[in-house]
């Protein structure tokens, strides 16, 4: 009896052990398959391709030719100004009047010194010529011809210092006078008329030529060596496009003509500039916009299906497949629309795979599966129950 009891037990353990065994079985079996058709399905495509002239934008501040200080070359008191603050000035033209009496004083002492001096200079190259006829036919000694010579020598230097002075003092009655060193437009009068000013100590005002104008930008580092590199070189004249700050592009293009000698080290650009016409005074120094430098060759950019594109509040983004079928979500640049399709700057490589289809099923990390058409969803049907109670339903309602 006992044995039998044991052996009951046994069988019952034993079927125990195999009913956990097969379920355990059918567990993994059933998880398997359902992830199996549980595996997301896109659709995929290569990124492709366009040749492009591609373009690059920074902030940008226009700049004078020239910006030259007006200051006094001599000391006295501004009697006149002769124009207006903002008007336009050419290279030459007076500007202010500094009291020339104490100068033009000057002026006529040195003459009258340099008159009695040449005077002088006369008389004693005569007297040295006269010394000379006189020492060749031994009628005086030769001492007294050598004093001759060094007083004639003596009154021409006498004659040269004047003459110098003479010059000096003109040139300082002319800075009486003020006049623009360079065209263009003139800015704010610092020093009124009435004052006492000094030489050099400080700007009466300033003027800013106003054409051509300059255009100064930064620009990266590594957007510059891309345009070396898509232009063959980096002494390029490339055209720029300024942007005013409302948004309107000025009428006319300029060329990049200048580039800095260093790389900024606090942010990682270099200096740009371009020269544009400026005939219509419509740039004015100081003003800030944008500017638009372009390549002067076509490169192939990256082009995928604007469809393929979502957005997070990161940034925009696309699903990158790799070989093995795992998505991994890479933010993306955008350069321009093109159509159906989206011009790359950053983000993806031209042959890169993405997803353009499935984007909602996509978990990155997780397999999906490649497709070329999604399937669409079918309505799933009732099972035999169901639709026998609905007959009947059907049956009493009527």
């Amino acid at each position: 009896m006992r044995k039998k009891i044991i052996l009951i037990i046994s069988i019952i353990f034993g079927l125990i052990f195999v009913r956990f065994g097969i379920t355990k079985y059918n567990t993994h079996t059933q998880k398997k398959n359902m992830q199996k058709v549980a595996m997301p399905e896109v659709v995929a495509e290569k990124v492709g391709s366009k040749s492009i002239i591609k373009s690059f934008e920074s902030p940008a501040r226009v700049v004078a030719k020239y910006q030259v200080n007006v200051e006094a070359r001599i000391d006295g008191y501004l009697q006149k100004s002769y124009f207006k603050e903002g008007d336009f000035v050419k290279a030459g033209q007076v500007l202010f009047e500094i009291e020339p009496q104490e100068y033009q004083y000057a002026v006529q002492q040195a003459q009258a010194n340099l008159k009695s001096a040449r005077a002088k200079q006369v008389y004693y190259d005569k007297q040295s010529a006269r010394a000379k006829q006189l020492v060749d036919q031994d009628y005086i000694a030769k001492a007294d011809y050598d004093n001759a010579v060094a007083q004639r020598d003596s009154y021409r230097a006498d004659y040269q210092r004047s003459l110098s002075a003479f010059n000096d003092a003109r040139r300082n009655l002319s800075y009486t006078h003020v006049k623009a060193p360079v065209s263009g437009r003139i800015g704010m009068i610092t020093v009124t008329v009435g004052n006492y000013v000094r030489m050099n100590a400080g700007s009466l005002t300033t003027i800013y030529s106003v054409n051509p104008m300059y255009v100064t930008f930064p620009m990266e580092a590594n957007d510059f060596n891309e345009l070396i590199r898509i232009d063959g070189g980096a002494r390029v004249n490339r055209r720029v496009e300024y942007i005013f700050s409302n948004g309107e592009k000025y009428e006319l293009d300029g060329v990049q003509d200048f580039f800095d000698n260093k790389v900024d080290e606090a942010s990682g650009t270099i200096t740009l500039r371009a020269t544009f016409n400026n005939d219509k005074y419509k740039l004015m120094a100081g003003d800030y916009g944008r500017a638009i430098i372009y390549a002067t060759k076509t490169d192939p950019c990256p082009l995928i299906p604007t469809k393929a594109i979502q957005e997070n509040q990161e940034g925009k983004y696309v699903y990158k497949i790799d070989e093995k079928h795992i998505p991994t979500l890479v933010y993306i640049k955008v350069l321009e629309q093109d159509g159906d399709n989206t011009l790359i700057k950053e983000g993806v490589e031209i042959g890169d795979t993405i997803a353009v289809g499935g984007l909602q099923q996509i978990i990155p990390g997780v397999e999906v599966k490649i497709v070329d058409t999604l399937a669409q969803p079918t309505e799933k049907k009732p099972n035999f129950f169901i639709r026998v109670f609905r007959k009947i339903k059907r049956m009493i309602k009527r």
